[in-house]
């Protein structure tokens, strides 16, 4: 008999120190599996026979033409520096080559509606029909 008392049953019933990660891997196994199958029917949505039609493809969509109002009054397409009454002769040319062309204006903040106003009445007179304001987003 050993000191502790017990006797050589008592090493056979003792707890192992070591984790089985079999079962585990195995269950990771076969949930790899069922998503790997189900994850292609979620994206796939209903087969569908599509039609077939003759419609010319859609254009690729433009770069749009960026317009700046500068706080001391100087208009600016792109680096070219105008006048507001620059801005019909400069930009009609553009507008006939591609009057669907988006604009964006950048105005600066101390100015007044109305000479914002002043640009967009030209670029509207320019062309242009699909105009947008640009605005700073809160952080």
């Amino acid at each position: 008999m050993t000191p502790t008392g017990g006797g050589p049953e008592e090493d056979a019933l003792a707890p192992l120190s070591e984790i089985n990660v079999t079962p585990f891997v195995d269950v990771m196994l076969v949930l790899l599996i069922v998503f790997m199958v189900a994850a292609p029917m979620m994206v796939a949505g209903v087969p569908v026979n599509l039609p077939r039609t003759d419609a010319p493809r859609l254009a690729e969509p433009r770069e749009p033409l960026v317009v700046t109002l500068t706080a001391d009054g100087v208009v600016r397409v792109g680096e070219q520096a105008m006048g507001t009454g620059q801005v019909v002769s400069t930009l009609a040319p553009i507008a006939a080559e591609a009057p669907d062309r988006p604009v964006l204006l950048r105005a600066d903040r101390s100015l007044s509606y109305g000479e914002a106003m002043t640009v967009l009445g030209a670029l509207s007179r320019a062309g242009f029909s699909r105009v947008s304001l640009l605005a700073e987003m809160p952080r």
